[in-house]
């Protein structure tokens, strides 16, 4: 069982960046032979991008995030595995996935080594020495292959066909991580509540590749050492808007920019969720999306936030997939439902499970449960909604389309309507009666229902990426942008094949009002299309429940969360 409250995450928003330059002497880093002859599969090394790296140091900030520049590579195959787990109650599975010409070998690791999604985990060893030469940081890390990236081979492929990032939802059911043939991922993972508390100063800092991976995929013993600066750093006086960034002196040094190029201490970001995209998407809450862990040899030159994102020859992980466009009127003709592929939505269990004093919501005296819930497309066909409205209407109206397998346009359906929410951490285009949440009680009648039945769709978690049709670079994926503007005259909001949509009910509309309840069992309720209007491959599995436990007493409740199944996160 967990009671743990949800951790604030704290990191700039915003990077510079610079294309990865690798020797190819580097990169061709072979296993020692005298260990043992490496399997069959890609060639593996631990490189530095630079010998040295700055760390920057705010105020207010719990510490600095240990990104040293170091990356793995892979040379003459892609690194790729396939991770999946049957149901709640069943072990995470990773197989790693061999490719050698046309024939595929699935090696599947020890039991137990991986125990959720993020990625290997204890795969980097970090030791960090001061100028006087005594340790003062030892930790392990793991490793997402789906992190920031970039080539280091001129004959890799242009881009890589593997995911961005590994997914952080707790109830993740599959994933892929890769790192492409001929490119090289970031060892570090990002994770934004685990800082270092490093005075500003001179470091000496020793990466090495844990002795059971190099043991495992045939990694040769070579640690790489990284001069480290922290400097201090101060918020510019001027505040965010124009003129240009500060550079130190010191050499390799870079800033983090913040708008127009002013430098600006990191902002208070909302929990990353998900694992479509290198936005890390947050769900729908008030507070931006925390930002990926950008590669240090993506961060040496002083671009602003105006040159960041994909361009050729440059992957600098910063891009947002932009939402797809609507057709250019409504559909005509009579509507119909043609026999084609459906999407197949099904919910999550809720997590990020808490109790919220009414105090934050300026509801004094009243107690209210917040949690996050996510409805997931399995296909194999994406969920497509156009919204369209009349010039003065408040209203757009909905149409689902239907696709063949060459992906032709075929039919089509009214499916409601489309509302615009003004409110701050909305601002967009909500599609009606997507999802409903009911507190039930333990009898599992009603008791309380979530006043939240409208959502701007956007890809925000990679659930289950190893289902069929599964899209790896979904659209949708920034919330900015997926569900238009005040203006719009009409929308398209999508739901890819293995991505979900999570919402996080943490205002007074959306949370449960618990104050009148009796302390007991209660089971949070996520429903997918409540109302039937999507047309989907089945509507049975479109509810999920999740077991609470209420306590306490008003103005003190407790709210505790057992495990589903194996997955023991609150």
């Amino acid at each position: 069982m967990t009671r743990t409250p949800r951790a604030r995450l704290w990191r700039s928003t915003l990077a510079v960046s610079a294309a990865i330059a690798v020797t190819a002497g580097v990169v061709a880093a072979a296993p020692d032979a005298k260990k043992a002859k490496a399997p069959a599969g890609p060639k593996l090394s631990l490189i530095a991008a630079s010998k040295s790296v700055n760390l920057d140091r705010w105020p207010d900030a719990p510490g600095v995030w240990l990104d040293l520049g170091t990356y793995v590579t892979s040379q003459g195959s892609p690194f790729e595995f396939k991770v999946t787990r049957k149901s709640y109650k069943d072990p995470i599975v990773a197989q790693q996935i061999i490719r050698s010409g046309t024939k595929t070998t699935v090696k599947t690791l020890p039991k137990g080594l991986v125990k959720d999604f993020q990625g290997l985990p204890g795969f980097i060893d970090v030791s960090i020495t001061d100028a006087a030469g005594k340790t003062v940081v030892t930790q392990s890390e793991t490793f997402c292959p789906n992190n920031a990236s970039g080539r280091v081979s001129p004959t890799a492929p242009a881009k890589s066909k593997f995911p961005e990032s590994c997914p952080t939802n707790p109830f993740t059911l599959g994933s892929v991580w890769g790192v492409e043939n001929g490119w090289a991922s970031n060892t570090y993972s990002g994770h934004y509540d685990r800082t270092v508390d490093l005075a500003p100063g001179k470091y000496t800092a020793k990466i090495s590749v844990a002795k059971k991976y190099r043991d495992l995929f045939g990694i040769a013993n070579k640690p790489q050492t990284v001069k480290v600066n922290v400097i201090e750093r101060k918020p510019d006086p001027e505040g965010p808007g124009g003129g240009v960034g500060r550079s130190s002196k010191a050499a390799g040094a870079h800033d983090h920019h913040a708008s127009h190029g002013k430098l600006q201490p990191p902002a208070t970001l909302g929990q990353a969720t998900s694992g479509t995209a290198p936005t890390y998407n947050v769900g729908h809450g008030p507070n931006p999306p925390a930002p990926p862990a950008l590669p240090w040899a993506l961060k040496t030159a002083a671009r602003t936030t105006f040159n960041l994102g994909d361009k050729p020859g440059q992957t600098d992980g910063s891009r947002r997939a932009p939402a797809q466009k609507p057709n250019a009127k409504p559909p005509t003709g009579k509507a119909k439902v043609p026999n084609v592929p459906k999407p197949d939505l099904r919910s999550l269990p809720a997590f990020g499970i808490q109790i919220v004093d009414g105090k934050q919501y300026d509801a004094p005296g009243k107690d209210f449960v917040a949690f996050s819930a996510n409805v997931w497309n399995a296909g194999p066909a994406r969920l497509v909604v156009d919204g369209f409205r009349k010039p003065g209407a408040e209203l757009m109206n909905a149409y689902q389309y239907f696709y063949d397998a060459k992906g032709k346009q075929v039919g089509y359906t009214p499916s409601g309507t489309m509302e615009w929410d003004p409110r701050p951490g909305h601002v967009h285009w909500h599609f009606t009666d997507f999802a409903s949440y009911r507190l039930l009680k333990a009898d599992q009648k009603e008791a309380v229902r979530s006043g939240k039945e409208a959502f701007c769709l956007a890809n925000t978690d990679a659930v289950d990426y190893t289902v069929k049709g599964a899209n790896w670079h979904p659209f949708n994926t920034d919330l900015s942008t997926a569900c238009g503007w005040e203006t719009s005259i009409s929308v398209r909001e999508v739901l890819d094949v293995g991505s979900g949509d999570t919402y996080t009910q943490d205002l007074p509309d959306q949370s449960f009002d618990i104050t009148d309840l009796p302390n007991g069992t209660y089971w949070i309720q996520v429903l997918a299309n409540p109302e039937k209007r999507l047309k989907e491959t089945s509507t049975s599995n479109n509810s999920a429940l999740r077991k609470i436990v209420l306590g306490g007493k008003p103005g003190a409740r407790t709210v505790t969360v057992p495990a589903h199944g194996l997955v023991n996160a609150n």
